[in-house]
């Protein structure tokens, strides 16, 4: 009982250190500009730290070793993340919306430019956005990408999730053209059921039906 206490005390110490970290004010204004590069960092030896922690108790080394080895593999993932944003902002057009999150990218395409109503063809124009995307995914080979179709709440349900898949499909078929192999590919459909809007007022449905393509780095 009395080894048990020394892994809880570590890791209890590493979630305050991250509570603490993610009040500085650089990171809450944005104005870092390697923000996610550090979070990661600090997100992976905090893990590192806690894993370490509970597989060895001796003089916490494991906790150490752990820490080290967990916050070089999230600084990694966390530039590699801020790297490919930077270059996707500059790639792609304005209308698509990317957010990092420190351990993912999600770009976000708004149906209305995608497709026409009820239509799973891809406008021209958006293609080259679409075969850009791929460029990168395949510049950046260690990550998997989900490829998740939303509607808003007008017509049927059933109909809405249906739409949502096949537009997610079509979506992931240009990836796939441009050379993104099938196997890091992954399309879900959501439907109606994940509204980031009100569905009341039509900006929000706008908002609601959408694309995202969702890059996630190799474990």
């Amino acid at each position: 009982m009395i080894r048990a206490r020394k892994p809880l005390l570590l890791l209890s110490g590493a979630s305050l250190l991250l509570a603490t970290a993610c009040t500085d004010p650089s990171q809450v204004s944005g104005t870092d500009p390697n923000q996610k590069t550090k979070q990661g960092a600090l997100l992976g030896g905090v893990l590192g730290a806690g894993v370490g922690a509970l597989v060895s108790d001796k003089k916490g080394k494991g906790a150490v070793i752990g820490g080290i080895l967990g916050a070089a593999g999230g600084a990694a993932v966390g530039n590699a993340l801020d790297k490919q944003e930077a270059e996707l902002r500059q790639q792609l057009d304005n209308d698509v919306q990317i957010t990092n999150t420190g351990d993912r990218l999600i770009l976000t395409m708004p149906q209305d430019i995608l497709f026409d109503v009820d239509s799973t063809t891809i406008y021209p124009g958006l293609r080259g956005d679409l075969l850009t995307v791929a460029r990168s995914l395949n510049n950046y080979p260690d990550t998997t990408v989900q490829v998740v179709g939303h509607t808003d709440s007008d017509g049927d349900a059933s109909y809405n999730q249906n739409l949502s898949e096949r537009r997610a499909n079509a979506v992931a078929d240009v990836l796939l053209e441009g050379g993104v192999p099938f196997s890091r590919v992954r399309t879900f459909g959501r439907g109606e059921s994940q509204p980031v809007a009100s569905n009341l007022t039509e900006a929000g449905k706008r908002q609601n039906r959408r694309v995202e393509i969702v890059i996630l780095p190799n474990a």
